[in-house]
C-alpha cells in the first residue's frame, strides 16, 4: 500500500528544502524509509508474501543508492538525514 497523501505531505514538509521540494535526496530517502517500515511490519504478519519481500528488497536497494549519492555530494546532509531517520548505514 502506498503512503496516503497527508503522510506524504508531512514528510515533504519536514525534510524538504522548500514547500514543493519532492525531488531532493532527503525527501526521497524519507519517503522510501516510511514505505520500508510499512512493508517490514506487513511481512512480520504475512511471512509467505514473497512478492512484497522482493518489493522491500528493491526499496532498500534504491534507498542505499540514494544514500551513497548523498554521501558523495554533501556529507553533512548525509549525516543529518541518517541520524534523523535512524538509518544504520
Amino acid at each position: 500500500m502506498a503512503l496516503d497523501s497527508a503522510k506524504k505531505q508531512e514528510i515533504i514538509a519536514k525534510y524538504g528544502r522548500g514547500e514543493n521540494d519532492t525531488g531532493s535526496p532527503e525527501v526521497q530517502i524519507a519517503l522510501l524509509t516510511e514505505r520500508i517500515k510499512y512493508l517490514t511490519d506487513h511481512l512480520k504478519t504475512n511471512k509467505k508474501d514473497h512478492s512484497s519481500r522482493l518489493g522491500l528488497l528493491k526499496l532498500v536497494g534504491q534507498r542505499r543508492r540514494l544514500m551513497r549519492y548523498l554521501r558523495k555530494k554533501d556529507y553533512d546532509r548525509f549525516v543529518t538525514i541518517k541520524e534523523a531517520l535512524g538509518i544504520r548505514n
